[in-house]
């Protein structure tokens, strides 16, 4: 017989999941580039805190944004594209 769980149940397991952060940098950087074995996303997904994946992914958007921005400042500031 099953036994119904309490709504939010499965939300507060995964919220205890112990991952490392160079494996959900790794796997959020996966993401990113759109590229991942079925068997790695299914092991991800049992191990990581999807909470610190969350922040994990905003902060390297945020930072890839970033990076855009400085680079497009560079080569504005340098003059390279003065001439079109």
């Amino acid at each position: 017989m099953n036994v119904p769980q309490r709504p939010g149940a499965d939300l507060r397991e995964a919220v205890q999941r112990r991952g490392s952060l160079p494996q959900t940098v790794k796997a959020v950087l996966w993401s990113f580039f759109g590229v991942r074995r079925s068997v790695d996303h299914a092991e991800d997904v049992s191990k990581l805190n999807p909470v610190h994946v969350v922040i994990v992914g905003l902060t390297l958007a945020a930072l890839f944004v970033l990076g855009l921005v400085a680079l497009v400042n560079w080569v504005i500031g340098s003059g390279v594209a003065a001439g079109y």
